[in-house]
């Protein structure tokens, strides 16, 4: 039984990643794909799909690397954990490597990075780190 699926979810990213593999697939969930949207959207990966199937769909990411295929993500942690939930206000997140990285925070305006939720100004679960 699995009890951070979003931690599943880094980790199979983490280690795709460090063997430079083109894409990862996971289970897929609401909260994971808009964690995956979060990050295309701050250009941490390539895309990402939902393929359907039976019991569960599956979420495929494509990841992003540079053209001499250096990694994109550097490093990617889970901050809030099921022991231990982490919550910011949006004028108190910290900047990630002098704003080269991003928090992903789960708002109420849905799953954002740390510079969405500055400029809605809205707070919420810090979930992840990236850089």
């Amino acid at each position: 039984m699995m009890t951070d699926p979003i931690a599943d979810m880094l980790t199979r990213i983490r280690n795709a990643n460090a063997i430079k593999r083109k894409t990862v697939e996971m289970p897929a969930s609401k909260l994971k794909v808009a964690i995956a949207e979060a990050l295309k959207q701050e250009g941490f990966v390539q895309g990402y799909e939902v393929l359907a199937g039976e019991p569960t769909s599956t979420l495929k990411l494509t990841l992003k690397y540079g053209p001499e295929g250096q990694r994109v993500i550097r490093s990617i942690d889970r901050v809030s954990k099921p022991g231990r939930r982490v919550y910011s206000g949006s004028q108190d997140l910290p900047r990630v490597v002098r704003g080269q990285g991003i928090y992903v925070l789960s708002t109420p305006k849905g799953v954002v990075s740390d510079r969405t939720a500055r400029k809605e100004r809205v707070g919420g679960e810090v979930l992840c780190k990236v850089f």
